[in-house]
């Protein structure tokens, strides 16, 4: 598996490359926003959200208008709005500094495993919910004829709560599904992309919130 590591750091940089090196990945280093552009995604990418040259977050919004590579958001940056806002430019996952390299290469096989599992899509290919239409096989979703930009992770999200309409998911049902059953992080993080997900869609309706247990998608025009 190839990992494009985008830190500046080099205590950390250096060690993650060492690390990751061992562990049977192959790795491309860059040291800046620049160079990380320039470079092969590869099958995922690891992004530090300080970067001398440009911001982070920047960074992740030209890696992601150009590929579905999942990435995964190096952050020093403990707050919650942070976390939700480097979703919203289209990351599928964050880790917060310090952290710990078994629970980041984990996380690392996770994303990849869900990123190839999307290649590998089923036959079901078309999801009508009232005037939402959710295209399977070419990962596009319309709203009353509309075209909805949804990452990755937002799209396989919505596609599971429309699954089943009107049927409540639970946080922890998600998590297995769209992320993945190891999936280390925070069921926040499903909140977060629901947010994300309400607000391109327009109406946060939608998707309801049920209280204690998770959410679900209900229909309408």
């Amino acid at each position: 598996m190839r990992v494009l590591v985008v830190e500046d750091d080099d205590a950390i940089g250096d060690g993650l490359e060492d690390g990751l090196t061992e562990q049977g990945f192959v790795v491309t280093r860059a040291r800046n926003g620049a160079e990380a552009l320039r470079s092969d995604p590869g099958d995922v990418v690891l992004l530090d959200l300080g970067l001398p040259d440009m911001d982070g977050r920047d960074v992740c919004r030209q890696i992601r208008a150009r590929t579905s590579t999942p990435i995964i958001m190096l952050t020093a940056r403990a707050e919650e709005f942070d976390r939700v806002l480097g979703l919203e430019l289209g990351a599928d996952d964050y880790v917060t500094k310090p952290f710990s390299f078994r629970e980041l290469v984990a996380r690392i096989r996770a994303v990849a495993r869900r990123s190839q599992q999307r290649v590998e899509v089923d036959d079901e290919s078309t999801i009508v919910r009232g005037s939402l239409i959710i295209d399977v096989r070419a990962h596009r979703v319309l709203l009353r004829g509309s075209e909805v930009k949804l990452t990755p992770k937002e799209f396989d999200l919505l596609r599971f709560l429309a699954a089943a309409t009107d049927a409540v998911r639970t946080r922890s049902e998600i998590l297995d599904e769209v992320w993945d059953v190891n999936w280390y992080g925070p069921t926040k993080t499903v909140d977060a992309h629901v947010a994300t997900i309400r607000q391109k869609l327009g109406d946060s309706r939608w998707i309801e919130a049920v209280r204690g247990v998770g959410f679900r998608l209900v229909e309408f025009e």
